[in-house]
């Protein structure tokens, strides 16, 4: 079968680039400088579902991933969450946050409507992941 993205992120998240262990998505989510990791390990849901290699690189591009998210945008904390309750296939969010983001300090998930990137902006943003 291989792997493939889950249908769920489709709709909310645009394919940015590969990376050794995952496939990276930008959230349209223009409240928020926010990318996810996506595994590319077929069947994966926990952590646990990762060889302990896998689960050493996925950290590694965690710690990219934030690196990444603060050139995206202005970031005082960076959120990690691999939560999993609505899309169970594994994947990690990695969230830019502000004390005046309007959600401070709660957590992004599930808040409010989300405001998609103008089209120029979402580009800008993919090149910035694609080069880095």
């Amino acid at each position: 079968m291989g792997f493939s993205v889950a249908p769920a992120f489709e709709a909310g998240s645009v394919a940015a680039v590969e990376w050794p262990l995952c496939h990276v998505r930008l959230q349209d989510d223009a409240r928020f400088p926010w990318v996810i990791l996506i595994p590319r390990v077929e069947g994966a849901v926990e952590l646990e579902d990762l060889g302990v290699g896998q689960r050493a690189m996925l950290m590694e591009e965690t710690v990219r991933a934030g690196a990444l998210v603060r050139r995206l945008g202005p970031v005082e904390k960076l959120n990690v969450g691999a939560i999993g309750n609505v899309t169970a296939q594994l994947h990690v969010h990695v969230v830019g946050r502000r004390r005046d983001d309007g959600l401070w300090p709660d957590p992004v998930w599930g808040r409010g409507a989300s405001v998609p990137y103008a089209e120029d902006e979402r580009a800008r943003l993919l090149g910035v992941i694609a080069g880095g």
